[in-house]
């Protein structure tokens, strides 16, 4: 009797817990719609940032620009995206591995490392690195970042590499491939960058073109608006990233629980048969007992 009140409990303490996995699911699911829209819309405008930059290229050597400027490496500054919450899968264990085999290679290289965090797990895995330093934390934004979320974010970055603190820095984030699709990736955010466009034998020369109040005015701003565009956008792909790989986790949970639930469930009716097998089995010696 014993071994069935334990499995009933069992059996009672997994469906509740597979009502939370189902529930926390659903709202992933949600979420996770919303963010995937943010996501793709933002990538044209990041598209865009970089053609931009490049037209302005020119009239112009961007490589004269102090976040431009090319360095040798010898302190290496990531920015790492994480989540302030588990429960998202391998969410944050990519990112943290990707980050943890970027940090050896730089080791192998006599390079030093350090970290700024946004999210707490990312944080808290920094922490405990052992010649890592963490120079700054920063909680994971809400689902629609805003240019303020960034900006303390991007003095930070800008600030370290302007002092030549920092000779490269690099973001890592996780891309959003498909809903079922996520993968840890790494850019190089500085010295910054620019694509050339694919249909610049098409555009129109930008010779005849007045800059106001300056071209160097304008490439500033570019420059920042550009920096601010790529974290912007890494971010909203993570948090897409985290919805989706969330929801598969939780899915993943609901389905085990259900499956545990009926091993239980077989195990129980089993435990519960062989009871009354035994019990008839007593009554019916003790009938041919007393008969006898």
């Amino acid at each position: 009797m014993a071994n069935t009140i334990t499995l009933k409990r069992r059996i009672n303490s997994v469906k509740n817990t597979k009502q939370i996995t189902k529930a926390m699911e659903l709202v992933a699911a949600s979420k996770m719609k919303k963010a995937q829209e943010y996501a793709y819309r933002g990538r044209a405008y990041r598209a865009a940032a970089h053609s931009l930059l490049g037209r302005i290229n020119e009239l112009t050597e961007v490589e004269e620009h102090p976040l431009f400027k090319k360095r040798e490496v010898k302190k290496q500054l990531y920015v790492v995206l994480s989540s302030n919450r588990g429960l998202a899968g391998a969410y944050n264990s990519n990112i943290m591995r990707l980050l943890s085999r970027s940090i050896l290679d730089d080791a192998k290289n006599h390079i030093d490392s350090s970290v700024v965090a946004i999210g707490k797990q990312a944080a808290n895995f920094a922490r405990r690195l052992e010649g890592v330093e963490l120079v700054a934390a920063y909680p994971m934004f809400g689902d629609q970042p805003t240019a303020n979320d960034i900006r303390p974010i991007l003095n930070t970055i800008t600030e370290l590499y302007k002092e030549e603190k920092v000779d490269s820095v690099k973001l890592l984030y996780t891309d959003l491939k498909s809903n079922i699709l996520q993968v840890a990736t790494s850019i190089s955010l500085l010295p910054a960058k620019f694509e050339d466009d694919i249909n610049g034998d098409d555009r129109q020369p930008l010779t005849n073109t007045t800059f106001e109040p300056s071209i160097d005015v304008v490439l500033d701003n570019v420059t920042e608006r550009l920096l601010e565009t790529q974290i912007w956008q890494a971010m909203l792909e993570s948090i897409a990233s985290e919805h989706s790989m969330r929801m598969m986790a939780m899915k993943n949970a609901t389905d085990n629980a259900s499956e545990l639930i009926d091993d239980l469930t077989l195990e129980f009716n089993t435990a519960r048969q062989a009871a009354i097998t035994q019990e008839l089995a007593e009554i019916t010696g003790g009938a041919e007992a007393i008969r006898g």
